[in-house]
């Protein structure tokens, strides 16, 4: 399988999870897209030595993938690329700050080491909660409910469209790399020399199908507005999902909550 059927299995993938049948996907998506937005505003905003309080908010997301079933190795799989970049934030503050901030074992522990490992949790925490909300919500239903935020209407349709079509000019790659190493057998890749040429094709290609989309769009009736089916109404369950969120992110954000078990586990 090439890298490109890779990538086009990928996101077909992200579908699959988001059409899977569970309470967390039966949730109306405005619930779950404010909740992770709160989710993740309660994270950002620990300190940066406070290493306790964001792991209790760990229990979020473990939750949520036992509720959901969407595996925890595919998430970490999703995210393989971007959680190194993410991890590598704060890989020198250990260098910026040495004065020790506690002690475990009799080994002093410097405030750099504490300030790294927070922000390298807080980003995966973020990254995981992103990832849970589109894995259980479909990307229709998702820009629904952002419309319902009344987000302009013009982003929303460019965040779907860019999210259903990339896999078409994914595919006009795949063509367009498959002819050059017919072309070319036995070379690894595309030569540099070729590099100018062959993006300017891609984006002729992908000119001429998006003007064939769009054309198929309109005869169907698209006048710059998509109408999202399937929306219902904002069900009780939906707003007690929300609010036991939202407690909980309080909850943990502004009571030390690993320091009182802490204390009662000692007495």
């Amino acid at each position: 399988m090439s890298k490109m059927d890779d990538a086009l299995y990928e996101l077909r993938e992200m579908d699959d999870l988001a059409a899977a049948d569970s309470p967390i996907h039966r949730l109306h998506p405005l619930a779950k897209l404010l909740a992770t937005v709160v989710y993740i505003v309660a994270v950002a905003s620990f300190d940066k030595y406070a290493l306790s309080g964001v792991l209790t908010m760990v229990l979020y997301p473990a939750l949520l993938f036992q509720i959901s079933g969407v595996p925890v190795r595919t998430c970490f799989y999703k995210l393989r690329i971007v959680l190194p970049l993410v991890m590598a934030v704060g890989l020198f503050n250990p260098l910026f700050d040495k004065a020790p901030l506690l002690t475990l074992g009799g080994v002093a522990v410097s405030g750099g080491v504490v300030s790294m490992m927070t922000l390298m949790l807080k980003g995966v925490l973020c990254l995981t909660a992103s990832f849970l909300l589109i894995a259980t919500t479909s990307i229709d239903a998702l820009c629904a409910a952002l419309r319902m935020l009344h987000v302009p209407g013009m982003l929303v349709t460019l965040l779907l469209l860019t999210y259903r079509y990339v896999g078409v000019m994914t595919e006009e790659l795949a063509v367009m790399t498959d002819a050059y190493h017919l072309r070319a057998p036995g070379q690894k890749g595309i030569h540099y020399s070729a590099w100018g040429s062959f993006l300017g094709q891609l984006l002729l290609r992908s000119a001429d199908r998006a003007e064939e989309l769009y054309a198929s769009m309109r005869l169907r009736g698209f006048h710059g507005e998509f109408h999202y089916a399937g929306a219902r109404a904002f069900a009780a369950s939906d707003a007690l999902y929300g609010l036991a969120c939202a407690g909980m992110c309080a909850l943990f954000r502004f009571v030390d909550v690993a320091g009182l078990l802490g204390g009662a586990l000692v007495r």
